[in-house]
């Protein structure tokens, strides 16, 4: 087989699905709902974490790791309002979320502490 016909065209936005499209994060969910709010919120934040333009790989990536994320929330929510924690199921999906997040490009990152010179303290001050 040729190399041009071994690589496939990408489809025709209206063949595409809305998904696919960018019409829709959550094809078929209330997005109106708390759980599909926070699952654009994390997923949207996700999204600029990596640049802002991912790959549809990332964004598969994203997806699972925000859903997980919510997941997660929900649970300790559950738990801090007095109910039962499965902390098997808590340890796994936490884990899961964990491996997702570093296969986006999570990581520690030292924040700087040093204060700044006299000068640069005065100028910041100044332009105020």
């Amino acid at each position: 087989m040729s190399e041009a016909r071994s690589q496939l065209a990408p489809p025709k936005p209206q063949a595409g699905t809305r998904r696919g499209n960018g019409g829709f994060l959550l094809a078929g969910a209330d997005g109106r709902s708390t759980r599909a709010r926070r699952f654009k919120e994390i997923f949207s934040t996700l999204a600029q974490d990596i640049g802002g333009d991912p790959s549809e790989a990332q964004k598969a990536i994203a997806a699972r790791a925000a859903t997980l994320c919510v997941w997660c929330e929900q649970a300790e929510v559950a738990y801090a309002s007095g109910g039962e924690l499965d902390v098997l199921t808590y340890s796994t999906v936490s884990n899961a979320a964990r491996r997702l997040l570093t296969d986006l490009g999570l990581e520690r990152r030292a924040r700087d502490v040093t204060p700044p010179s006299l000068h640069e303290y005065i100028a910041t001050k100044g332009a105020q």
